[in-house]
């Protein structure tokens, strides 16, 4: 079945023709004809667009980067420009010390809503209303601290041990309200 293909050529009845002169410039001749030119003009506009879009955005960029910054100044429109913008809280900071603000603001919310007093401890619960908006006041300027000069661990543990305190005196408060009725009920019990 394998044959050598040497053998199939020297066997065969093909002679090797010679290509008629001049063959290959009628050759080209033909295809060019057949063939449509190819437009040069278009390509050439084409790049030539390009090329001033490419200038134009490096001059761009380069008018940009060589552009003076502007000077920061503490003048009164930039301070009225920074009380304009949005206080920043803990959340804005990250997403653990939102939860960490959430929970107190809601433990701080919770236990006010569970204090109840009465018309003889009303004077002790003023006085501790009156700590905790002294505190809160403290947090809204440690909050205004924290817009102005970016977080940093001092600003955000104050925050964080303000919301505390608060807590911790609505503690102290619900322990005294209860002491007092204990020992109010004892009193009228023993009279």
């Amino acid at each position: 079945m394998a044959q050598d293909i040497r053998a199939l050529f020297k066997n065969s009845e093909i002679t090797p023709e010679k290509m008629p002169k001049n063959h290959q410039q009628r050759f080209i001749k033909k295809l060019n004809k057949a063939l449509p030119k190819a437009s040069h003009s278009k390509f050439k506009s084409m790049l030539i667009a390009a090329s001033v879009v490419g200038l134009l955005g490096i001059s761009f960029g380069v008018f940009k980067y060589f552009q003076p910054q502007p000077i920061k100044s503490n003048l009164p429109s930039q301070v009225a420009v920074n009380k304009a913008l949005k206080t920043k809280t803990l959340g804005d900071i990250s997403p653990g010390l939102k939860k960490i603000e959430n929970y107190y603001i809601a433990s701080i919310n919770l236990e006010l809503s569970k204090i109840s007093y009465t018309a003889e401890t009303k004077d002790l619960f003023d006085d501790y209303i009156e700590q905790l908006n002294e505190l809160d006041k403290e947090y809204k300027r440690l909050l205004k601290d924290l817009t102005e000069s970016g977080p940093n661990e001092l600003t955000i543990n104050a925050l964080i041990d303000n919301l505390k305190l608060r807590l911790n005196l609505l503690h102290r408060l619900k322990a005294q309200l209860k002491k007092l009725g204990t020992h109010n009920e004892e009193i009228t019990q023993s009279i």
